[in-house]
């Protein structure tokens, strides 16, 4: 293992677990991915109950903005989801997640920095070949609505504050929390167990499934595959953090600042 103590940094590429040194344990890609899964769950659950018992106490969220309640509870789910899957393993089986695991070892760098616009563009290009096959392939299937629009919530923003919120929550919370988890905790944990490339592809395929819809499921697994192999190319998620809050950022200026562009795509 490549330690490099001067930034408290580690290069995952040079592990024995993913050189092949170490013996495989191939039941990790259900065990783990399924764990996650089921933090994500549970956490929705839990917001969804909230919801649900609020209403039935007749406590009213009326009084706040559309805005600031799913800020609110998505905020919640989020920090429910980190803790299910991060927190419970440690407080029930004394299973603690180290930084190195989790690709918090150091600050952000330059380097991640620059890194982040190259793996844009190989993101848009991956995601946009992955599209064009997906929507032949699909168009042959009459129930598979192949103009799905995305629903990210915010549909009614009027004040600035309510715009900023949706930033927030788009762009900074849900890229750190998805990818703390997902290019953190998930694929941290699976290139301890198996080769590189099916750690790739079972955090990729987990990353789009949960986002539901097919069109956004392939985009997202494109824009995981960039951010596993950003996490290995620099050692730490400072570089995907960095590159998802680029691709939500660019979405949420074409959703809510200048919605026409979608007209001009075609969307």
């Amino acid at each position: 293992m490549s330690r490099n103590y001067s930034n408290q940094s580690i290069n995952i590429a040079e592990t024995p677990e993913m050189t092949g040194k170490k013996h495989h344990k191939w039941q990790m890609i259900l065990v783990l991915p399924a764990w996650v899964f089921i933090s994500f769950v549970m956490a929705q659950a839990i917001v969804i109950g909230l919801v649900y018992l609020l209403s039935v106490l007749n406590i009213s969220l009326k009084s706040l903005s559309e805005s600031v309640v799913e800020t609110l509870f998505a905020a919640l789910m989020y920090v429910l989801m980190l803790a299910f899957a991060v927190g419970l393993p440690w407080i029930i089986k004394k299973k603690r997640v180290s930084q190195e695991e989790i690709g918090l070892t150091r600050l952000p760098t330059w380097t991640d920095i620059l890194i982040t616009p190259a793996g844009l563009i190989v993101y848009l290009i991956m995601s946009s070949i992955l599209m064009l096959v997906a929507t032949q392939l699909l168009s042959l299937l009459p129930w598979v609505d192949i103009n799905q629009v995305q629903d990210v919530g915010f549909k009614h923003l009027n004040q600035r504050y309510e715009y900023m919120l949706a930033f927030t929550t788009l762009v900074v919370i849900a890229p750190i929390a998805e990818e703390v988890l997902f290019r953190g905790y998930l694929f941290g944990k699976l290139v301890k167990y198996v080769p590189v490339w099916a750690a790739i592809l079972i955090t990729s395929a987990l990353f789009g499934a949960i986002h539901g819809q097919w069109d956004l499921a392939i985009d997202t697994f494109a824009l995981s595959v960039i951010l596993c192999l950003l996490r290995l190319s620099t050692g730490n998620i400072w570089a995907s953090i960095l590159l998802h809050m680029t691709k939500n950022g660019i979405a949420y200026y074409i959703l809510f600042i200048n919605p026409l562009i979608l007209t001009t795509l075609g969307r």
